[in-house]
């Protein structure tokens, strides 16, 4: 078992189904702002961010993960960049549900050294307050959706982390 999940976690695959997962997140985000007129609030801007980086994270993956060192330093990255989605998941659900009060703002909070909201506004300019996120077609909201996937993600890349770390890979 070990092995069968060191060679998935060495895998283009894994790394191809993380990058379609985050473009289609982004491409969610953006389809609700322009086409259905939902702004997005701050949390939902860091959430962009987050799969942004996520995005990145696994297009650079494909390369790193040819190495045994390449591919821990990938799984070690993403799994710092999915803990901060799940902890971004978790806050907008939160304050969507009333149990978090004044973490919401029309400031992005983030450094001038990188002020993404400036460089590309299209993708991250707070047009919103947090409140109620968009419903999604299974009757639940989009911060409802994004928890579980983030958390499993999340849990996932640990496993496969782990798995990596005490076997090594098989080539793929």
């Amino acid at each position: 078992m070990l092995t069968k999940l060191a060679t998935l976690a060495a895998g283009a695959g894994y790394w191809l189904g993380l990058l379609l997962i985050a473009l289609a997140l982004e491409a969610t985000a953006l389809y609700y702002q322009y086409a259905l007129d939902y702004g997005p609030c701050v949390i939902c801007i860091h959430i962009r961010i987050w799969v942004a980086a996520l995005a990145l994270l696994a297009l650079a993956a494909l390369w790193l993960r040819r190495s045994r060192a390449g591919l821990l330093l990938a799984q070690g990255l993403a799994l710092v960049v999915l803990a901060g989605f799940s902890e971004r998941a978790w806050l907008l659900l939160a304050v969507e549900q009333g149990r978090v009060q004044g973490e919401c703002n029309f400031d992005s909070g983030l450094p001038a050294w990188f002020a993404l909201d400036h460089w590309l506004p299209q993708l991250f300019q707070v047009k919103e307050a947090c409140g109620i996120t968009p419903p999604l077609p299974l009757g639940i909201t989009m911060a409802e959706a994004l928890l579980p996937l983030a958390a499993g993600l999340l849990i996932l890349n640990l496993v496969l982390l782990l798995a990596s770390a005490l076997r090594a890979p098989v080539a793929p």
